[in-house]
């Protein structure tokens, strides 16, 4: 990335690079940051350092891709993660979901948790799962826990609740009971009220915003189908993590990974590009991007 010229969290790169007197600087991408946007190399230059930028372009933007959306946007960048089995289904018609995939995707899981500032499911992942939304590989460092509650069900004995003190625990509601709030807030749960038109149902685009305006660049939806579903119908999801495990379930009840109305004609689907098919021992993991025309 190009070298910053402006005092942020550190002093700017290129005064270091000026007083370490370096000859050659070579940049793989120019910053969009509009506090840096070329100014960088336009001050090494006019000092008289060689620089070559645009080296490995596509691959640095790759690597930059959630702070490039976040410094562009001022939201956060959104990957939907679901496993499924073969025939479409993330649980059985019961309800049962440990596991669909194997130890080595479970794993690969752990690293996007990692990779990404914070991560969200609905009420009915926490009342249906009681998940602990952390982060179990070392070093690792645990992501902001984000849930969807639109009349605060969540238990106050679940592990988010009790666990809110050591982890950040954010919870988006639309009607809060000031005494449920209350007791939530004193477990350490920050309560975030954003209802939608209705009243009745969280605001999950005004809930993105927010999370922009705090500062909180990435989001890994680890929900069910409801959240999945209106996540893409509002156009809020830039990746999808799609895991598939080798088994077949059936069910005609059995829960799907995108619930929601759905789109009415094939021609309207939503497409991926840039598609990576990793293995995963017997697992497959396809992802890619959302085509956003």
């Amino acid at each position: 990335l190009e070298p910053c010229c402006h005092w942020g969290r550190t002093p700017p790169c290129t005064d270091a690079i000026l007083e370490h007197k370096i000859a050659r600087v070579v940049v793989g991408c120019l910053d969009p940051n509009p506090l840096v946007a070329g100014k960088g190399l336009e001050i090494l230059r006019g000092a008289g350092i060689e620089c070559d930028s645009g080296v490995l372009e596509d691959e640095c933007h790759a690597i930059n891709e959630v702070f490039f959306h976040y410094i562009t946007t001022k939201k956060p960048y959104v990957v939907m993660k679901y496993a499924m089995t073969l025939d479409g289904h993330i649980a059985a018609y019961t309800g049962d979901s440990k596991w669909i995939t194997g130890e080595t995707a479970r794993a690969q899981v752990q690293q996007t948790r990692k990779w990404l500032s914070s991560i969200m499911v609905g009420i009915g992942t926490v009342l249906a799962d009681d998940p602990m939304l952390n982060c179990r590989i070392e070093p690792g460092v645990d992501p902001i826990r984000l849930v969807c509650d639109s009349t605060l069900r969540i238990p106050l004995d679940s592990q988010l609740v009790r666990t809110a003190k050591d982890i950040p625990t954010w919870v988006f509601c639309a009607n809060a009971d000031v005494r449920r709030k209350t007791a939530l807030e004193d477990a350490g749960v920050k309560v975030i009220p954003l209802p939608d038109e209705s009243g009745t149902h969280v605001d999950l685009a005004a809930a993105m915003d927010y999370l922009g305006q705090e500062q909180v660049d990435s989001v890994l939806l680890e929900g069910g189908g409801t959240l999945n579903g209106e996540a893409l119908r509002l156009g809020l999801v830039d990746r999808v993590q799609a895991y598939i495990a080798p088994k077949l379930i059936g069910g005609a009840t059995a829960r799907g990974p995108v619930e929601g109305p759905g789109i009415a004609r094939m021609a309207d689907a939503l497409t991926l590009d840039d598609l990576t098919i990793t293995r995963l021992d017997d697992d497959i993991l396809i992802e890619g991007r959302i085509r956003k025309d």
